[in-house]
């Protein structure tokens, strides 16, 4: 089949190649916007799944020298360490301790004895 002449109304099989490329850009491109996306939605989805479990954890922030060791709640911002969650059972155990006292901005103790 002889290449087609600009005025034949006809596409050759370059300017086809051309297009499909072009087309195939475009598709890359989406499906990489598409990609970034769901990644961004998996990392809210994680995140807010480490929130759910801190909220129903409880840690422990260590005595310092000049005040008593404080019992907060895991999603509690004025003590942010996430390492060393402990359990409901725990938090009532670490709540009963003369030693340890509740946070007074997340209020560990709300809630803790019902459920």
């Amino acid at each position: 089949m002889p290449d087609a002449t600009p005025n034949s109304g006809t596409i050759s099989d370059l300017e086809k190649n051309r297009a499909l490329l072009e087309w195939l850009r475009w598709q890359v491109g989406q499906t990489e916007r598409r990609i970034r996306e769901l990644e961004i939605q998996q990392a809210q989805e994680r995140e807010r799944r480490e929130r759910a479990r801190a909220e129903m954890s409880w840690k422990i922030q260590p005595q310092r020298s000049s005040s008593t060791a404080l019992l907060h709640r895991g999603g509690c911002a004025t003590y942010p360490d996430q390492v060393g969650l402990i359990s409901r059972e725990d938090a009532m155990i670490a709540l009963a301790e003369p030693d340890i006292e509740p946070c007074q901005v997340c209020r560990p103790g709300t809630g803790l004895t019902h459920g």
